[in-house]
């Protein structure tokens, strides 16, 4: 033990920069971006590479999980930092102990975040898990239901769409379907996949109508097929990964009509879309809309679910029934200390209608583009949340190394 050297107990935790990716690449798959994120130099809007001290602009934000940029000077304050030192001495099992903090982060989540609407949250840590647990809101809710009508079993089914992205583990395998190399040859559930009629812009409203008709009539005949067992219908206000495919907020009416009618749940998955991407905190506050469980994540660092009181149509839920749906941490406490602090500034600063100022002008820029270059078409955006099209993935792949050649960190999808 003496002879030991003394690198190895250091308390700064923390190597060269020279030395991370041989390091990772020596002990788990490395296949993300080969550049090593300076924390403390990167600023605002601007991610700089350690390696080589190059700045990017950063329009990819961690997928979307950083809400309000790098090193903001509120989140640099003594006493923000003696609060976040503070949580990290140690991880308290949030389900079972409770502390100061979580109790401040919940109340500013309340009272910044939760819409009125949605009377119950639950926390965990990460966005398939948020998933997961609005699956199992849904599946129990049914199930009872159904039970109390005298029929045993059903619910165990949940609608989704094609070129959907809700996860990656149990339940939410079954959703996805962006890529085979995310679910081929893992065991997954044989649920209702429906045809995702995606908006092309400028929108055709006669060619919307008739691919809107035809998802309905597709959801109409898996209800009909199995009326009792299908607990949930669940979509994303604005498919990521599967394209960036935007919905009209017709459409997404007539789910919640389907939902009503059919005693199913209807679950907005906006865990990419959440915490004023969009323009609004929630995307579905601008569509029309009003989900019977939300799941979020991401820019929310904890993640989790909040669900409106549809869910006490049985007293019996998962929300009034100990350890129906729980977890060791409950969401870690790290990421609800920095999330209250994100939303306070966010709330602060006026930074959710600065999204939809900004993305406004962002589109028409965007749209500029597209006039000038055939290749461009689909340009399309909801705040800050933007795409536009190329004629195939090589090509976009192709522009998206020249940005980030010229330092414009950005991403592809679909």
């Amino acid at each position: 033990m003496d002879d030991a050297p003394i690198s190895r107990f250091r308390s700064d935790i923390t190597v060269g920069a020279e030395k991370v990716l041989s390091i990772l690449a020596d002990n788990i798959l490395v296949d993300g971006f080969h550049l090593v994120v300076d924390l403390e130099k990167s600023h605002g809007s601007y991610m700089v590479d350690a390696l080589q001290g190059k700045e990017y602009l950063d329009c990819y934000s961690y997928f979307a999980s950083l809400p309000i940029g790098h090193n903001h000077p509120k989140m640099r304050t003594d006493d923000f930092r003696a609060t976040l030192i503070r949580a990290a001495g140690s991880n308290p099992t949030n389900s079972d102990v409770y502390t100061r903090e979580f109790g401040a982060f919940v109340q500013i989540f309340r009272e910044f975040a939760a819409p009125k609407e949605f009377p119950y949250l639950f926390f965990v840590a990460g966005g398939t898990l948020a998933v997961e647990n609005a699956l199992k809101v849904a599946f129990d809710w049914k199930r009872q239901k159904n039970r109390a009508a005298g029929i045993e079993g059903g619910g165990d089914k949940i609608l989704h769409f094609c070129e959907a992205f809700h996860g990656r583990s149990g339940y939410a395998m079954s959703l996805t379907n962006t890529g085979p190399a995310k679910t081929a040859d893992f065991p997954q559930f044989d649920w209702p996949r429906i045809s995702n009629p995606k908006a092309h812009f400028p929108i055709d409203e006669e060619e919307m109508v008739v691919a809107e008709a035809a998802s309905v009539a597709e959801i109409e005949q898996a209800f009909d097929a199995d009326p009792m067992g299908i607990a949930a219908i669940i979509v994303e206000p604005i498919q990521g990964e599967g394209g960036d495919n935007h919905f009209r907020s017709e459409f997404l009416q007539q789910l919640r009509r389907i939902a009503d009618k059919r005693e199913a749940m209807l679950i907005f998955d906006e865990v990419q879309t959440g915490i004023g991407l969009t323009g609004s905190m929630w995307a579905f506050q601008q569509l029309g809309v009003t989900p019977d469980i939300v799941a979020f994540g991401k820019k929310t660092q904890v993640c989790g679910i909040m669900s409106t009181d549809r869910v006490d149509d049985i007293n019996t839920n998962v929300f009034h029934v100990s350890s129906r749906i729980n977890s060791t941490w409950g969401g870690n406490l790290v990421d609800m200390v920095r999330a209250a602090r994100y939303l306070q500034i966010i709330e602060e600063e006026g930074l959710v209608e600065n999204a939809a100022l900004s993305g406004e002008l962002f589109l028409g820029e965007l749209l500029a583009i597209q006039e000038s270059f055939a290749l461009v078409t689909n340009v399309r955006g909801r705040g800050l949340m933007l795409a536009f099209d190329l004629p195939d993935a090589a090509q976009r792949d192709q522009l998206r190394e020249l940005c980030w050649d010229a330092g414009l960190a950005t991403l592809g999808c679909g």
